[in-house]
């Protein structure tokens, strides 16, 4: 596709997804980024890795953080985040994107939640990264199960159980936040999303920004492509997938998927086939 690339930024930076067949909600990723941006994006479920080398640079929750070598990386579902190398060779990296029932039902404990994003952990990484690579070689659902096991149980000292009750904001934002998942395909206005939170335009859009770090159009966008990824793992056609989540063509879905995940669809739909 004209103006698309095929592939990441640099030859030497390389992205990889793998479902779980068997268990629901859980998603397998490595990479190493030396040249592409990851605009803001979200993940339905935790964000859970390590750093193998290099660092990366990223924005989340409305601040900037570093991740160097042997750290571990801790990201809450929906939460927004950008990220690029800070060193020049790039960054390698591991992680398991898990939805928050998946956790729940592997540990036992609903309700888990992360207050820090990066800690530096070495042993605790690297443990991390061996788990990490036993999950993608593992051949049987009850050994991959095991190792889901032991990979959470690594993460729960760092995880708040459970869940801190939420704040002001979020009760007031929450219904505008399922809006805007109910109506990604539609063009939505600010007064309509006002209205929705009981506030007037403008101070709506401030408090909003304030709470979340993210104007309502990048979340919109962020809820877009995380249901586009949903509808291509299920073997959807990127076109009629555009479409559905608001869109404008295939190549608008292109452009903005691999800016946030680091790959085009297509791409995507045959890592997952593999």
């Amino acid at each position: 596709m004209q103006g698309v690339p095929s592939q990441l930024t640099s030859r030497r930076d390389a992205a990889e997804f793998w479902l779980a067949s068997h268990r629901d909600g859980v998603e397998l990723y490595r990479a190493h980024i030396v040249r592409h941006a990851f605009e803001p994006h979200t993940h339905d479920g935790f964000g859970l890795g390590a750093i193998e080398s290099g660092v990366e640079r990223f924005r989340y929750r409305g601040g900037d953080h570093l991740a160097p070598p042997d750290s571990v990386v801790m990201m809450n579902p929906d939460e927004l985040h950008t990220g690029h190398a800070e060193t020049e060779g790039g960054w390698r990296y591991r992680m398991i994107y898990i939805e928050p029932q998946a956790v729940a039902e592997v540990t036992g404990e609903p309700g888990w939640w992360f207050d820090s994003v990066v800690r530096e952990d070495l042993p605790g990484a690297r443990r991390v990264t061996e788990l990490l690579d036993a999950l993608w070689q593992a051949q049987e659902p009850l050994a991959f199960d095991s190792l889901l096991l032991g990979l959470l149980t690594l993460f729960r000292r760092h995880a708040c159980v459970p869940r801190k009750a939420v704040d002001g904001g979020s009760v007031r934002f929450a219904p505008v936040v399922d809006y805007l998942h109910a109506h990604l395909s539609r063009r939505l206005t600010l007064d309509e999303l006002a209205s929705v939170a009981g506030l007037s335009p403008f101070h709506f859009l401030r408090q909003f920004q304030t709470h979340h770090h993210a104007t309502p159009q990048q979340m919109l966008m962020a809820f877009r492509l995380a249901e586009a990824k949903r509808q291509l793992a299920r073997g959807g056609r990127p076109a009629d997938i555009a479409a559905a989540v608001g869109l404008t063509d295939q190549a608008h879905l292109t452009r903005a998927f691999a800016r946030r995940y680091g790959v085009t669809p297509a791409r995507y739909q045959r890592e997952l086939r593999r």
